[in-house]
């Protein structure tokens, strides 16, 4: 898949699997690992879990074997590395915490 339809298959992914807050950042400019970054959060860790799980086997299923996948055992925060779109499934509190959107906003 081409960047841009990987990142509204992931998109469409999240908003079936009922992740809440979807947020996309432009990291092209200002990161040499990604271009994209998704944000989004889980109701509970077993949400957390499955948003990334299911959004991961989707992928594979598609085509799209992911990079890598951090974090599915506590998950409060799991990443999910797909190349050019790389996805955090967070908890509430702990997006709060750590606020990448305002990280990576400063940055860009």
């Amino acid at each position: 898949m081409q960047d841009a339809q990987l990142k509204k298959f992931v998109l469409q992914q999240l908003e079936d699997f009922k992740a809440k807050d979807i947020t996309v950042i432009d990291v092209s400019a200002t990161s040499d690992v990604t271009d994209t970054m998704i944000i989004c959060t889980g109701n509970s860790k077993r949400h957390v879990r499955s948003v990334a799980e299911q959004t991961a086997l989707a992928a594979k299923n598609a085509g799209e074997n992911p990079l890598g996948i951090e974090g599915l055992e506590g998950s409060e925060w799991v990443l999910l590395d797909l190349g050019n779109v790389v996805v955090h499934v967070m908890q509430d509190e702990t997006r709060q915490f750590y606020q990448l959107e305002k990280l990576w906003e400063q940055s860009a």
